[in-house]
């Protein structure tokens, strides 16, 4: 649809997901939300889909942030509910039972850099720049940025973030935790989907397991995490890319993953 405010498009098993509203930064309002949450949910239940890639349309910015001109007029219980639709977003992308790849090819402010940190893994041009300017709006995150950042940089650099409103660049957010990688930007698409097409041949139910297994840990104690590691371990011997991978490798050859 030409009216959408998303493009999705496949390539092999890499479903690429861009934020198509260049001419307003890339910015989330209503539809936008709304839109990316149907996207990841039909790559969700798409068997041909192994990762997604996220990015934004345009050289200048991945997202810059929820659109303003949308949420000045908001009502309080209308902008509480403005929150809980980004959280639901964001919700969506870290429980996905697939890895998510931020490409984050320049401005990721605000729901901008929320967005990207609900991703699994983080890749930024060393143009890029990142932060939580709400406090000069005179607001907080609401998309989950106080808390997926804190998990991400801890205490100080969440505070300092979030308090000072302040953007850094992408190396400063690799030192920080916040991003994984940094690239020059004219390689960032290049080493994105290398890392896609990587991921993409890896094992899906291996993939999956590691990614419930991290998510459930980061929020239980080291005991329960352990158990459901442990729990997620033995399962991986019920399937049949455990039998590939194991002979593969006494075989001496690639694995052929199938995701059963």
């Amino acid at each position: 649809m030409t009216d959408s405010p998303i493009t999705v498009s496949q390539q092999g098993g890499i479903c690429r997901i861009t934020v198509n509203r260049p001419d307003k930064l890339n910015a989330l309002n209503a539809a936008t939300l709304d839109a990316l949450h149907l996207a990841f949910g039909e790559a969700a239940e798409d068997p041909g889909t192994r990762v997604v890639v996220l990015t934004g349309a345009g050289a200048k910015a991945f997202v810059a942030g929820a659109d303003i001109a949308e949420m000045a007029g908001l009502r309080p219980t209308d902008a509480r509910d403005f929150s809980l639709r980004g959280q639901r977003l964001m919700r969506r992308i870290e429980t996905l039972p697939k890895p998510v790849i931020a490409m984050v090819n320049g401005f990721a402010l605000g729901g901008g850099l929320e967005l990207a940190m609900a991703c699994h893994l983080r890749i930024a041009a060393d143009t890029a720049k990142l932060g939580q300017p709400e406090i000069n709006l005179g607001l907080i995150p609401g998309f989950g940025g106080t808390q997926r950042l804190l998990r991400l940089a801890g205490r100080a650099a969440t505070l300092e973030l979030c308090l000072l409103g302040a953007p850094v660049d992408a190396a400063r957010a690799l030192q920080l935790g916040i991003v994984n990688r940094v690239v020059a930007a004219a390689d960032l698409e290049t080493e994105t989907m290398k890392l896609a097409e990587q991921l993409a041949v890896a094992a899906p139910l291996a993939l999956r397991g590691t990614l419930d297994a991290v998510n459930v840990g980061g929020e239980c104690g080291i005991e329960e995490g352990l158990q459901y590691e442990t729990a997620q371990f033995g399962l991986m011997f019920s399937t049949d890319d455990m039998r590939e991978g194991t002979r593969a490798f006494l075989e001496r050859r690639k694995p052929a993953f199938s995701g059963s």
